[in-house]
């Protein structure tokens, strides 16, 4: 009889203790639902705030300070550039940008959507850099290495470039639609890379002021790494009397690790409209430079180029510049930039020119 008691309150006394620990995981199991509830729910935001997030534009700039100094008249501050750049994708192989620059007047420099279905075609279309060159394709100004671009290509696309009395200050850029891609991919690189666009020739934020359309041609080959040999062809005809616009180039660069060197040739055509002194007729100018840059330091690159320009082909003594430049490039950030150049301008029949030159470029 007394070890059936015993038993019985044995018995009794494990289902005391088991209720409370059946209890216990039962409110565990429920903070655990509640804790995945919840869980699921900030993973849902944080998925739908990244959705959102990956649509709005990834925005930057940055600001370009300048003093120049020169023995002839200039002695002067400026604002070079000052821009905003907003980036942004529309699809998976759908994408924007829209760059505006400030200094001495707001306007669009790029506005432009790109559409990369394959690595060998896409296309680009608004307002953008020519494909003319390797400078002007491959050398944004906060990857430039001196202040100023070469003669050649300030004078013959766009930059401060001189057809018909007018001086078409493009930057460099235009409106139209390019297709572009690449073959022969090896080693992480297109061994053949091609740009072709038709543009409408008369700058940026400008409608077309003739029915002409101009065209752009440019292919590079990439025969290893870090070496570029480029070949651009440009057709067209400007403004309303359609005076004529031709512009080749070819050039080669090598940029890998501590050295850059690269040189270009580039010479064009440029109708003259006819006037009551002289008919219609035709300016040959052409131009090359070579440049060096040494990449002392990771923080420190000093570099030096040389530079030709014939305003006139046909009377090279007489219109000839050459420009010697040497200049030291500081990056000891990644948002800040401190460049100094000095240039000799010696010309062909005008005295010639010291100029000296500091640029400090803010990045954000």
């Amino acid at each position: 009889m007394l070890c059936l008691l015993t038993m019985l309150v044995g018995q009794a006394r494990t289902q005391s203790d088991a209720l409370p620990t059946a209890t216990s995981q039962s409110t565990d199991a429920a903070t655990i639902e509640e804790l995945t509830t919840k869980v699921d729910a900030l993973e849902k935001k944080t998925t739908t705030w990244d959705k959102i997030a990956a649509h709005l534009p990834h925005v930057s700039g940055y600001i370009q300070l300048r003093y120049q100094w020169d023995d002839a008249k200039e002695s002067s501050f400026s604002v070079r550039r000052a821009r905003l750049d907003f980036k942004g994708d529309i699809a998976p192989k759908l994408d924007y940008r829209l760059q505006v620059e400030f200094a001495s007047k707001v306007q669009i420099v790029d506005a432009y959507v790109q559409y990369k279905p394959f690595r060998q075609l896409n296309l680009k279309v608004g307002q953008y850099k020519v494909p003319f060159s390797i400078e002007n394709t491959e050398y944004v100004p906060l990857k430039f290495e001196f202040i100023e671009y070469p003669m050649a290509l300030r004078k013959l696309m766009g930059f401060s470039e001189v057809i018909g009395g007018e001086t078409l200050s493009a930057t460099g850029r235009d409106m139209g639609l390019t297709l572009y891609g690449g073959f022969g991919k090896r080693d992480g690189r297109n061994w053949i890379t091609y740009d072709l666009g038709v543009f409408n020739g008369s700058g940026i934020n400008t409608a077309d002021n003739n029915r002409s359309k101009d065209v752009v041609g440019r292919l590079a080959l990439h025969p290893a790494k870090g070496l570029t040999v480029s070949g651009s062809y440009y057709w067209g005809e400007y403004g309303k009397a359609y005076l004529q616009r031709r512009r080749y180039a070819a050039g080669i660069c090598y940029d890998r690790g501590a050295v850059v060197v690269r040189s270009e040739w580039v010479g064009g055509t440029t109708g003259i409209a006819a006037t009551d002194d002289a008919p219609a007729n035709q300016l040959h100018s052409d131009g090359w430079y070579a440049m060096l840059g040494w990449r002392a330091l990771r923080s420190l690159m000093p570099v030096a180029r040389y530079e030709s320009f014939y305003a006139d082909s046909d009377r090279r003594a007489s219109t000839r510049q050459t420009n010697y430049t040497a200049g030291l490039l500081w990056q000891p950030l990644k948002q800040l930039r401190l460049q100094a150049n000095y240039t000799y301008e010696e010309y062909a029949a005008a005295k010639h020119k010291n100029v000296v030159s500091v640029m400090l470029t803010g990045i954000f």
